[in-house]
């Protein structure tokens, strides 16, 4: 049978690790990897078209996400709506709701970037930084009233991978 998630493009068929929880009503295009205890809700699409896609382990894309040729480390959370054309986001990052990072975007581990915030081109952020507005500001998280340790525990922990599983049929 067909798996009408993945798309080929030119010779390069997108990779799920068999552990990975990717949705029925996903679209990966290309060189995408998505990892394990990983996982790709409803809407998302990840395009690895002129560069390559990769979910690292335990990283999780929310709906409608848009994933272009980006990078997320391990236990990265990614939310509804964000849109990601040529990012990096390190390890153990949180990329709020509707947030943009657009091309050349560098996010480094541990870093929050809250919703609707617009990275403009070419930013590095660095290390444990809170991101907010538009265009992107940023402040070390140890500067702000931010309990990062919280935040990460709420959206970074297993229990994305535990919804996941619980959705049965929308992963099939």
């Amino acid at each position: 049978m067909t798996d009408r998630r993945t798309y080929e493009f030119e010779g390069t068929t997108p990779s799920i690790h068999d552990e990975a929880h990717v949705s029925r009503e996903a679209t990966l295009v290309g060189s995408v990897s998505v990892e394990a205890n990983a996982s790709i809700w409803p809407g998302v699409v990840c395009r690895g078209d002129v560069g390559s896609v990769v979910v690292g382990r335990s990283a999780h894309v929310g709906d409608n996400a848009t994933l272009h040729a980006s990078t997320l480390g391990e236990h990265v959370m990614c939310g509804h709506g964000a849109i990601l054309n040529d990012a990096v986001v390190e390890d153990e990052s949180l990329i709020g709701f509707n947030a943009t990072l657009n091309s050349g975007v560098h996010v480094g581990e541990g870093s929050i970037v809250a919703s609707g915030t617009t990275v403009p081109e070419e930013y590095d952020i660095p290390p444990r930084s809170f991101v907010r507005g538009v265009p992107a500001s940023v402040t070390p998280l140890s500067e702000t009233t931010i309990d990062p340790d919280a935040i990460f525990e709420e959206y970074s922990s297993g229990a994305y991978t535990n919804l996941a599983e619980r959705h049965g049929e929308l992963f099939e």
